[in-house]
Formats: C-alpha cells, structure tokens, sequence
C-alpha cells in the first residue's frame, strides 16, 4: 500500500546550547535520539533545520549597547544623527536603538508611517484618510501627529512606540525630535548624517540618500561589521536580523562560518544514517499576520547557510488545473493514473510560463522551508530549535 502522508514537520528537543558548544554534535545527536525512539525514520532528501538563534549563541554573537554606541560614534563622530525607518519592536530594535542614541548627541527618528516594514502598524489607513493625510508626500511632526492621531497604541503590544522610542533615547542622554515621513530624503532637511534602518530596501535607501546630498550614510548592516573592544560582529548584515538578549546586550545574526556548520551537519548524518540529508539555517519565515497585519521577515535573510540541494524554486504541476483542463472527462483511477503519469514525464526543466504549472508558489525552496520551519518551531517555550521535514520534495507519484 502506498504511504498515504506528504509532507511531514516535526519539531526536535534539544539541549539549550551556550557559547562554545559543539553544534554538529548536538544536533546530530538529538536527531539520532529520536530515530532510536522510533520517531524518525531518515530517508534520502529529508531537510534537517535549525534556527538562527542556537547557531549565533553557539558562536557566542553578541554585543552590548556600549559596542554598538562606540561603533555609531566612530562613524558619526558622535553629533546629530537621522535614524530612519526603524521597524517597531521591543525584541528587534529597541536595545539597537539605546547603542545608537549612546553615541549620539541629538537622534531625530523619522518613522515610516501608516506602518513599519514588516507590517507594525502606527496607525490604519482609514485614519489617515479621515484626516486627510498622504502618507506618500506628507511630512509630519511629533507634534502634528499627536494632533492628529493622539498616542495610538500597538494592536498586539499595547505599546505607543513613539513614545517608547523617544524615551530610550533620551534615556541615554541624547535628545530626540520625531518626525513621520516615507520618503527617505525627507530627513536631509534635518541632518546630513543619516543612518537607515530598513531592511529589504536598504540598498535603494542608501542610494537615494547619496544621491540627494547626504554627507554620511551607514545602513544597521554596517553597523558592528567588526569586532568592537571584544564583541560579537556580522561582516555582511552588521545589526541587522539581531534579537534582544539582555536589557544591554543583543545577539547578532549568525557569521557567515555558519556555511561551514550546515555542511558537517550533512557528512555527519550521511556517517550515521547513510542518508544524504539536506541541512539549512533559519531565521524569520515570511507570512502575513491577517489581525495584527505583521508580514515577520525582519530578518536580512530566511536562511544565511544551507546545502546545495536546497537552492532553487518549486518545479510543480497544479493537480487541480490538471483534473479541471487537461484530464475533465476522467475520475477515479483513471484521473489518478493519467495525473502520475503526467507528473512522470518532468524531465526536470523550468516549468516556468506553463500553464499547468500556474499558482504555484513563485518562492525560493528556503524560503518556503524556513516559513513552515519558524511555524512549527514557533518563538516561545516549545523547546524545539531544530525542525525535521520529510517528504517535502515528493509528489503525487511518491511510494
């Protein structure tokens, strides 16, 4: 009988790792603690994941809020600073933002506005359009907003960021002027020196900021790309993708050896199962909260490290445009046999342009992996920072 399940995601416990533990081990070890407890059977093209997190705290990737302010000060020789398009959160930006306003004299925020980048809402849009605001050309002062808006709250956090932010800065003994914009050269007519905070626009922002007078420009991913008296640095995302860990402290992105780690992972379990299992990295998956309207993805990337046979993108039939066009006048076994035997004859070029192959996800194979890894790991107590997948890559024609 043919095994009737798909594509399974499990969660694995594991020890909670500190700086310095041997990850290959642990990992390895967890996996093999679950095939002997009759929990995992490791086939040929199952995906082994881990998050982010245990990999950086392995590497020991830290850094304190006095690193970070030495590291803006050096760059910005310590005077006043346009800190833009932070995204708005406690756990990604909040201990940033105590380095950054350290080594400051004077922070003027601008705030990208009806929301962040990933999706934190300051305010909806029917607000805006009740007051007749345009959040593409319109430039606003704290002042301007709390006449408008008054000090609307965060639907999840209960949190009037504006007013949180501004107080972490003036709590390290910088002094602080909001303003709402969405263009980013609107803050050059508030400072030269800017430092853009964006994640996936980074790139363009810089660009654009040069391009209209700015005298210095540093992006968060050039922020800690460097050891600063001891700490923790990423060469390629700086702060970006950082998570809170103390109430001084973040822990970075994990460094790029972490290639390296994702490979002995592989020669480890091929030793042990003699199985060639895909390995990768996970940080936040990419999937729109419907209430909260948070997209995730504050991270640089989905995944830093992964193994060849993860790049790419899905290389699907669409069953259902298949049974509805190509198959209509067949049902039971004989629509069953004439979609395997369609899925059958992929040759393994690009579907891409087919018309069967249309709706299916257009998203890179670690993209989709890493969302449905950081739903099942989730961000809490579950205790399960490495995620076992198996039959990801079969199909309808799979034994």
């Amino acid at each position: 009988m043919s095994r009737m399940l798909g594509t399974v995601s499990m969660g694995v416990r594991a020890p909670i790792i500190r700086q310095g533990d041997d990850l290959v081990k642990i990992v390895t070890d967890s996996i093999m603690e679950a095939v002997k407890n009759g929990e995992i059977t490791p086939r040929d093209r199952d995906v082994l994941c881990m998050t982010e997190a245990i990999v950086a705290r392995a590497q020991g990737n830290y850094a304190s809020v006095d690193n970070i302010a030495d590291d803006v000060k050096n760059k910005f020789g310590g005077e006043t600073v346009g800190v833009i398009f932070p995204i708005l959160s406690r756990n990604r930006f909040a201990i940033c933002l105590r380095g950054i306003a350290k080594g400051c004299k004077k922070v003027v925020l601008m705030l990208s506005y009806p929301s962040d980048e990933v999706g934190n809402h300051l305010i909806d849009l029917d607000s805006l359009d009740a007051k007749g605001i345009n959040p593409y050309s319109d430039v606003l002062s704290e002042k301007q907003w709390r006449e408008l808006f008054g000090a609307p709250k965060h639907t999840f956090t209960g949190v009037d960021y504006v007013e949180y932010y501004s107080n972490l800065i003036r709590e390290m003994g910088a002094e602080v002027e909001v303003i709402f914009a969405n263009d980013c050269r609107a803050i050059l007519n508030y400072t030269k020196n800017v430092l853009n905070c964006d994640i996936h626009s980074r790139v363009r922002t810089k660009r654009l900021l040069k391009a209209a007078g700015a005298e210095k420009v540093f992006g968060l991913d050039e922020i800690l790309t460097e050891s600063v008296n001891g700490s923790g640095w990423n060469a390629r995302y700086g702060l970006l993708g950082s998570n809170k860990a103390t109430e001084d402290t973040v822990k970075l992105f994990p460094r790029e050896e972490c290639q390296k780690l994702v490979e002995n992972i592989q020669a480890r379990m091929l030793e042990l199962t003699g199985k060639c299992v895909e390995v990768m990295v996970y940080g936040d998956g990419a999937f729109k909260d419907p209430v909260g309207k948070i997209w995730e993805l504050a991270d640089p990337v989905v995944s830093p490290a992964y193994t060849p046979g993860l790049e790419g993108t899905p290389n699907e039939l669409k069953l259902k445009y298949l049974a509805d066009n190509d198959f209509a006048d067949l049902t039971g076994e004989a629509l069953r046999d004439a979609i395997k035997n369609k899925i059958a004859q992929k040759d393994g070029s690009s579907l891409v342009g087919n018309m069967a192959a249309q709706g299916t996800t257009p998203r890179r194979l670690t993209d989709l992996i890493g969302s449905l890894c950081d739903l099942t790991s989730g961000s809490g107590d579950k205790g399960t920072p490495i995620i076992y997948i198996q039959g990801y890559f079969d199909n309808y024609t799979t034994n």
